[in-house]
């Protein structure tokens, strides 16, 4: 028996598949600063939507500003059915650190930077990027920041809600004060503290989004895997990511990268179907992780 891992799901209003990009790996080194080759940046985003990607993940705070000036130059005037998810919450130090920018009226400045810089008078998607813990979601009150983002709906400017970096307590702090479209937060074949939250969430129709898919800043090392990738003949991280796809029907993946080949070599896992004895031998790879 095998299973096919490629598939839709909806996202906001809108039914997306479920391999997408994620631009921040378009920035400079540390998503700061331009990148080093502009135009191959645009042509990544290009290949990108005509390989058949229609949602993409950016932040006005990636570079800052670098991907979503990138994302208008490239593709703009934007297909109708291209749904671009950002991010607030944050915004960059000179000296590219990370610095929570949570206040109502800070989340607004950024909604009206990211409608500038994306060059759209409404966007899709904008998730509230909660950074109690930088290094993963910790409790704290998110009501009025929920409240400022429900307003802007109101107004037209934003379309759907998301939470990244979430508890679940946050999460259903933020349903009862208005919809919420998706959840991003840390999830990959070795860290699945989220698991019964996606299969929560995926009862109630939201879509669950992982970042750093791949491991991120420490990419995913396992024997396993690589063993399970060379039997099929894929790359570990084609595997990875084929296996998020397997894992819920929910889930909306957004793999980064700078590179036509490796943009083309991320959206064939789309395609892999993985035996059930690979399955079997990729879901060991988290109680390994938490053992050694």
């Amino acid at each position: 028996m095998t299973i096919q891992t490629s598939g839709i799901y909806r996202l906001g209003d809108r039914d997306v598949t479920r391999l997408g990009y994620g631009a921040m790996q378009l920035a400079g080194p540390g998503v700061f600063g331009p990148p080093k080759d502009p135009a191959a940046a645009v042509a990544v985003l290009r290949e990108a939507v005509a390989q058949g990607v229609d949602h993409i993940d950016t932040s006005d705070f990636y570079g800052p500003h670098v991907t979503n000036r990138l994302i208008r130059e490239a593709l703009a005037p934007y297909a109708d059915d291209l749904t671009i998810v950002t991010k607030v919450g944050a915004r960059r130090g000179e000296d590219a650190s990370w610095i929570p920018a949570f206040s109502p009226d800070e989340l607004i400045a950024q909604v009206h930077d990211n409608l500038r810089n994306l060059g759209v008078e409404t966007l899709d998607v904008v998730n509230l990027r909660i950074i109690y813990d930088v290094h993963g979601p910790k409790e704290g009150p998110i009501e009025a920041q929920v409240e400022a983002l429900a307003a802007l709906k109101g107004s037209g400017l934003i379309r759907h809600i998301g939470l990244s970096n979430a508890t679940r307590a946050q999460i259903e702090t933020a349903r009862a004060i208005a919809p919420i479209a998706c959840v991003q937060n840390l999830y990959n074949l070795a860290h699945r503290d989220d698991d019964a939250l996606i299969d929560d969430l995926a009862r109630d129709g939201i879509a669950y989004v992982p970042f750093f898919p791949l491991g991120g800043f420490t990419p995913l090392q396992s024997s396993t895997l690589s063993e399970v990738a060379a039997e099929l003949g894929a790359t570990p991280m084609q595997i990875a990511l084929a296996w998020l796809l397997h894992r819920a029907p929910n889930i909306l993946l957004i793999p980064g990268t700078s590179s036509v080949a490796h943009l083309r070599e991320n959206l064939a896992a789309a395609e892999i179907e993985l035996p059930e004895a690979a399955l079997r031998a990729l879901d060991g790879i988290a109680e390994a992780t938490k053992a050694g």
